[in-house]
């Protein structure tokens, strides 16, 4: 059957609204995806034209597991039309995921669209996406969004200019979740490790002192440095050093979320907030705060294999389903990939969120907590 043959065929198939006229048309396009071998033919005006009429008379009205099969499908593809490949790449996230990961169609102008217009998961993965350019990359750090810079910060294969490390560091004064993907990135100079070592924690300082064999004089003049900059104000319009012990930030993070939980302003999207801040240890506090829970179990839970007991939790506190993906990608980001599961785990996660109330979650999260 020819091209047009086919296109015609599948026209007909999309003005039917039945299930199995659906799942013909859904099987009609991806055989019409396997047949473009020949790039110059489906790259031609015609067959471009009858293309952009099939997929987005398609698109417009498919539903999300058809268009979800189609993103993956033509993530690859050379010839796909470009107005459909900007379609599904502001699409909800998990179908514009494969898009704006993998499609070379997705130019310099469609990412940094994506960066203003777009919500924050789809600049992560504009941010995560193999070789960014340099305006990409300027236009990320201008927004200064922290997930969104933490993303870029691990992803070694974007054009990052030496002054573009610089601005990265110097953002990772106020977000912590910048330093460790910092302190692992190949473009990471001495000068910068230097700086960068007086706001991580023990095990990156020895990760980097012996990486960049570091002066112990010149660690110990850095750290007496911000520490009197510290004590004496200094820096206050760039934010403040941060050199407070685990304990301490912890006490003071506990002090925080008890005054707002007082006060009612405690809610779900704060914990979401946290998490975009890079600041895994306040959603902890904010949570167990929130949900009536202990701290320590929600600790457990977040370092475990099971990423179902995390959607319980976050079902107990009234977080929306289509939200939490979210959070257990920026949680896992955050946190060496923990809690694990992989997507199985996620799949399970999500299973939390069923038709039961917010209490039976909450009970059914504190008797699973306790065997972790």
């Amino acid at each position: 059957m020819s091209v047009a043959m086919s296109s015609e065929s599948l026209l007909e198939l999309a003005k039917s609204r039945t299930p199995g006229d659906r799942e013909r048309l859904l099987l009609g396009v991806v055989a019409l995806c396997d047949a473009g071998e020949d790039e110059a033919t489906m790259a031609s005006p015609q067959v471009q034209l009858l293309l952009n009429s099939i997929f987005l008379g398609l698109v417009a009205g498919a539903e999300r597991e058809i268009r979800r099969r189609l993103a993956e499908k033509l993530a690859d593809a050379a010839w796909t039309p470009p107005a459909l490949v900007n379609v599904l790449a502001l699409d909800e996230i998990e179908i514009a995921r494969p898009i704006i990961a993998r499609s070379a169609l997705l130019k310099e102008p469609d990412l940094i669209r994506l960066l203003v217009e777009a919500t924050i998961e789809h600049q992560i993965e504009v941010a995560r996406r193999p070789n960014l350019t340099a305006p990409v990359v300027a236009a990320i750090l201008d927004a200064a969004e922290p997930a969104v810079m933490t993303a870029l910060a691990g992803n070694h294969s974007a054009a990052l200019a030496p002054g573009d490390m610089k601005r990265l560091v110097l953002a990772a004064r106020e977000i912590a979740a910048l330093r460790s993907p910092l302190a692992r990135h190949p473009g990471l100079s001495g000068d910068l490790a230097l700086q960068l070592y007086v706001w991580v924690g023990q095990a990156l300082r020895d990760s980097l002192s012996a990486r960049f064999r570091l002066d112990p004089a010149q660690l110990a003049d850095a750290l007496a440095q911000a520490v009197r900059e510290a004590h004496a104000g200094a820096g206050a319009a760039a934010g403040p050093v941060i050199l407070a012990r685990d304990g301490e930030r912890e006490a003071m993070e506990l002090k925080l979320t008890e005054k707002l939980h007082l006060a009612g302003q405690l809610r779900p999207g704060y914990l979401v907030r946290a998490l975009q801040e890079g600041r895994l240890s306040l959603f902890t506090v904010a949570l167990a705060t929130l949900g009536g829970f202990e701290a320590g179990h929600v600790q457990r839970v977040i370092d475990s294999e099971r990423p179902e007991l995390l959607g319980l939790a976050c079902a107990a506190v009234n977080i929306d389903r289509s939200v939490f993906p979210s959070i257990l990608e920026l949680i896992r980001h955050l946190n060496d990939g923990r809690p694990g599961g992989g997507a199985e785990g996620a799949q399970r996660a999500a299973g939390a969120f069923g038709p039961v109330t917010a209490e039976v979650a909450a009970a059914a999260f504190r008797q699973a907590a306790r065997s972790v």
